[in-house]
């Protein structure tokens, strides 16, 4: 394999477009990896990392585009030729469509100057900038855009509390307002359950699982994940809940969030007994005794929040259940172990939603004891830093770690499908958990990508004379782009076991560990 790196000076794309071609060319064939990227410090940081930082490239400014390619060399030529090519074609292509795309904030008023609400999705380092500019003009702010400085956040938060407007973020993924998805959401149909979520794949599992119950959603609200640390101290979810008990359409608020800090739990819980409305409280992993003094119901798992808001909404006096009974999970789990040999015991988990990922670990370490991660629930069980499994391993393939010049998994699937493979060469290796995660932003057949892989996967193990498991739940509406029954069916179909809920597949594993230890 040889290395080739191109520098285009003063050549700007955007990020999103980056990746895309980046991924095309890593398919070529003879090509090991392609990286296309701006000449950040930042990025050059990552291209010294992955051992990609050629000479060529070192002196890249800020403003100049980056080629990296390593490969077969006596295809490296061609490869730059086609690269450019590529990038060409998607300049013409944007040029064209450059009248429907202002460069600025001002701009984009001018063409949409009943708009109330922008999306900033801008490197972090401006983000706050452009956030108080929407602000000032009185616009609902979803802050998509990592890595803004905490000191910011709480300027920005403090700044939209006076002037009653909505600060999501830094790092909301995930809202619905008013019935529009915005950003990585899904397809709900409206109705009276209002949720404020410190977690994105939190607030699409809680979501969609109401609307699968046949109840609506009147708004969907992110927080930003650090909104209930210490120093942030809830200031978001609290305008929020706040808001939700003042909208006449919201018949009861669900509250979604990993713990958080106890100062900033105590403020929320004070703050909950001056509602007139019902509130759910699922503070994944948390101490159900923070409701302790107030009417709040205690969810343990994002099923059973969505469960008992949809019942509440229903008038039901018990919670309708996904769970399947101990004899069907008993009955899965043996009709996967009795495929297996003699050395396979451990289990991978490949999660591409955070939250889904961390709720399988807690459910996980409560039957099997401590899980390895990359998002432990204590520093002793957190991965080394190559990343490799041990024993019982679950990752959360979203985190930074892997995403650093790379797009996340569920937008492209191809680093879970990576990871697949090279779980698949571990001999003791039972079984795989995974998550598929639906809606806007997400990939467009994030199940069929998954497919191919799992299907080479179990291929993998039967010729070793062995048998892969593999587990999956697909987190959805039958109204997302994607098709909830569509995506189930593809994992069906290449022999994974799909169940209802990540609480759902998290107990089959947990029979099936249970049965081979």
């Amino acid at each position: 394999m040889a290395k080739k790196a191109l520098v285009k000076e003063g050549t700007y794309f955007d990020s999103v477009s980056l990746m895309s071609i980046s991924k095309d060319i890593k398919a070529m064939d003879g090509i090991n990896e392609a990286t296309i990227v701006m000449g950040t410090d930042a990025n050059k940081e990552i291209l010294k990392t992955a051992n990609l930082l050629l000479p060529e490239a070192e002196t890249a400014k800020p403003n100049d585009l980056v080629i990296v390619i390593d490969g077969k060399e006596e295809v490296l030529d061609k490869t730059i030729d086609e690269t450019n090519q590529m990038l060409a074609d998607k300049k013409a292509s944007s040029d064209e469509e450059k009248e429907y795309n202002p460069g600025s904030l001002d701009g984009a008023l001018d063409l949409q100057p009943d708009s109330n609400l922008v999306i900033i999705s801008v490197p972090g380092e401006y983000a706050a900038r452009e956030a108080k500019k929407a602000l000032k003009r009185g616009l609902h702010v979803m802050l998509f855009s990592d890595n803004v400085p905490v000191e910011d956040e709480i300027e920005l938060k403090k700044m939209a509390v006076e002037k009653n407007l909505l600060l999501m973020g830094p790092d909301c993924g995930t809202a619905i307002v008013n019935g529009a998805p915005l950003a990585f959401a899904n397809v709900v149909s409206r109705g009276p359950v209002g949720i404020v979520a410190a977690s994105g794949t939190g607030a699409q599992a809680v979501s969609s699982l109401v609307d699968r119950q046949g109840v609506g959603l009147t708004q969907v609200i992110g927080t930003g994940g650090r909104d209930l640390k210490s120093k942030v101290k809830g200031i978001e979810m609290i305008k929020d809940m706040k808001a939700l008990d003042n909208d006449e359409e919201t018949e009861i608020i669900v509250l979604v969030s990993k713990p958080p800090a106890k100062e900033v739990s105590k403020k929320i819980m004070d703050e909950v007994k001056k509602l007139k409305k019902p509130v759910i409280v699922n503070f994944l992993g948390g101490d159900p005794a923070v409701v302790k003094g107030t009417d709040a119901i205690w969810a343990d798992t994002l099923e059973d929040a969505a469960l008992k808001a949809a019942a509440f909404i229903k008038g039901e006096d018990e919670v309708s259940s996904a769970s399947l009974k101990d004899e069907e999970i008993a009955e899965i789990a043996e009709e996967e172990t009795k495929k297996m040999a003699s050395p396979q015991k451990y289990l991978r988990g490949l999660y591409t939603g955070g939250t889904l990922c961390s709720e399988a670990v807690i459910l996980l370490t409560e039957e099997n004891g401590d899980i390895y991660s990359n998002t432990p629930l204590k520093d002793d069980f957190a991965l080394k830093e190559d990343l490799k499994s041990i024993k019982n391993t679950v990752i959360d393939l979203g985190e930074d770690e892997f995403t650093k010049g790379k797009p996340h998994p569920m937008i492209e699937p191809s680093l879970r499908n990576e990871r697949m493979a090279e779980e698949a060469e571990d001999e003791e290796v039972a079984v795989i958990l995974l998550d598929v995660v639906l809606g806007y932003g997400s990939h467009m057949d994030p199940a069929g990508e998954a497919a191919k892989a799992i299907k080479k996967a179990k291929t993998k193990a039967a010729d070793r004379g062995a048998y892969l498991s593999v587990i999956a739940s697909v987190c959805g509406t039958e109204k997302d782009p994607q098709n909830l029954h569509v995506q189930e069916e593809r994992l069906r179909e290449v022999g994974a076991k799909v169940l209802p809920t990540n609480v759902q597949a998290v107990r089959v594993v947990n029979k099936i560990l249970s049965d081979l230890n």
